[in-house]
């Protein structure tokens, strides 16, 4: 069986993206989100997240780019390279200070990603594997083949749950219909998750400081296209997301 999770990163971002997110939810093949607790659009992502309760949602946990809520006079470092050597933030305090604020508002996240992928670090990979215990968070994010060796065994020791495969990184900023198309046709069997970066490209947006604003809204397009959703048909492939997922699983545990 071939099952696919499709996971959009940065709800919480902006309104723009926000409101892409749940587009592509409503009339596409969107399955999941990843909230962003230090997003300048977290509060209206939370009422949407309120409003749809068929999206799961989990948390997008940042330590680049934005500012941190451990230390809200100073910007997190600006790239996951300057981590490497950044010894003067806490990671464990400033992911529990995101996931608590996430929690307080009525949001109980089913998965964990991070934001540039920074968990592919084993220091940030083993603060992750804290929160997911702590939190009762079982589902992370596969990290990125190409360098991320050492994390996944770090979160496979500690117990976390992962997809059989991960995609989407290569087409970031450059997936289109066609692509997705190829791609869904190409899918391993297992359990995959796409990562997408949906939104409308308006003001907000193309404000914002991200690298990411047209293609967004290109990706919004291809997440609803007739032929991708055709493209998931014929070849057999069942939609479905993390809660879909834990929900299944403690349901047999409860029946054992």
């Amino acid at each position: 069986m071939r099952q696919l999770i499709v996971n959009a990163d940065d709800f919480g971002f902006t309104r723009d993206v926000n409101e892409g997110i749940i587009e592509a939810h409503r009339q596409g093949i969107l399955t999941a989100a990843t909230m962003m607790a230090v997003g300048g659009a977290f509060h209206q992502a939370l009422l949407l997240a309120k409003d749809f309760p068929s999206l799961d949602v989990g948390i997008h946990l940042v330590l680049v780019g934005e500012r941190a809520l451990s230390r809200p006079a100073k910007a997190l470092p600006g790239s996951p390279y300057q981590l490497i050597w950044d010894n003067s933030l806490d990671i464990e305090r400033e992911f529990d200070l995101q996931i608590r604020r996430v929690l307080d508002a009525g949001i109980k996240p089913t998965h964990i990603d991070t934001h540039k992928h920074t968990h592919v670090l084993p220091k940030v990979a083993r603060a992750v594997v804290k929160m997911s215990k702590q939190y009762g968070i079982p589902w992370v994010r596969r990290p990125l083949p190409h360098a991320g060796y050492w994390s996944v065994r770090i979160l496979q020791a500690g117990g976390c749950r992962m997809t059989d495969h991960f995609t989407g990184f290569r087409q970031t900023g450059k997936l289109d219909t066609p692509e997705l198309v190829s791609m869904i046709k190409a899918l391993p069997e297992g359990l995959t998750e796409l990562m997408v970066h949906p939104g409308f490209c308006r003001d907000e947006l193309s404000k914002a400081k991200t690298r990411l604003k047209q293609s967004r809204q290109t990706e919004l397009e291809a997440l609803m296209s007739p032929a991708v959703k055709k493209a998931i048909e014929e070849a057999g492939v069942a939609l479905t997301s993390y809660k879909v997922l834990t929900n299944a699983a403690n349901t047999q545990q409860t029946s054992a």
